[in-house]
């Protein structure tokens, strides 16, 4: 089926993919494809992840600072990434609105689900910021439930892959890839593509995954026409 209304997720690694860390150029084939997916008349909510400025969990691991203020500066790195998606978006003709649940009133909108809604109506790209506003969750878990609070068709997962696989198929070539997974089943054999909140509330609310390749151009078209791309994760079980 082909979505009317979707919630892109990508990682703030694809921002800077190919370049030095933190750099924006990588941004480009994915911005372009999002204009396009936009002009065709689709609803777009994105959230972006801040992984190519701070990752929280890691530098918390690593002793380098407290998790809970880790994961407050990588809630800060997603509002930079936000803020320089909309510029893109913007100089590339289409209206964007960054709402974050950080309230950083001097540079984006405080998040409010009827804000959202009105912005999407009103035919602009809603990029929603500052993650859930809590430590200890990550971006795929704000990805979801900002997804099931505008009621997205879909929940879009752009990656560096084509897919989920068994494992990790950079480490593992002979990796078995899946076509269609159900959210039960992502969820026991512990694939990790999203973490176990995210795909539970995706689960909670019937809206499907999709995991595709985020750097292939034309991509993402391809998914919002229902063509079959990436990994479906969504129905019942299919090995019970």
């Amino acid at each position: 089926m082909s979505y009317g209304r979707i919630l892109l997720k990508f990682s703030g690694d694809l921002i800077a993919a190919g370049k030095e860390r933190g750099a924006a150029g990588g941004a480009g084939g994915l911005v372009g494809d999002l204009v396009e997916v936009h002009g065709s008349g689709v609803q777009v909510g994105v959230v972006v992840g801040g992984g190519n400025l701070l990752r929280g969990a890691e530098v918390s691991r690593d002793g380098t600072m407290g998790r809970a203020a880790a994961d407050a500066v990588g809630m800060l790195g997603t509002v930079i990434n936000a803020l320089v998606l909309e510029d893109l978006l913007e100089r590339s003709g289409v209206a964007a609105r960054v709402l974050s649940a950080l309230h950083i009133n001097a540079l984006v909108e405080p998040h409010n689900r009827r804000r959202a809604l009105w912005h999407l109506e009103k035919g602009r790209v809603v990029i929603f910021a500052g993650g859930t506003g809590n430590s200890y969750l990550t971006t795929d878990t704000a990805a979801a439930l900002r997804a099931a609070e505008i009621g997205a068709q879909a929940l879009l997962k752009a990656t560096k892959v084509d897919g989920i696989y068994a494992a990790d198929p950079m480490v593992d070539r002979g990796a078995e890839r899946f076509d269609r997974l159900s959210y039960t089943e992502v969820l026991k054999r512990q694939l990790g593509i999203m973490d176990a909140a995210a795909v539970s509330i995706c689960r909670e609310t019937g809206i499907p995954i999709v995991v595709f390749d985020g750097m292939r151009r034309g991509n993402l078209q391809a998914v919002v026409r229902g063509e079959i791309v990436g990994t479906v994760v969504g129905g019942e079980d299919q090995h019970e």
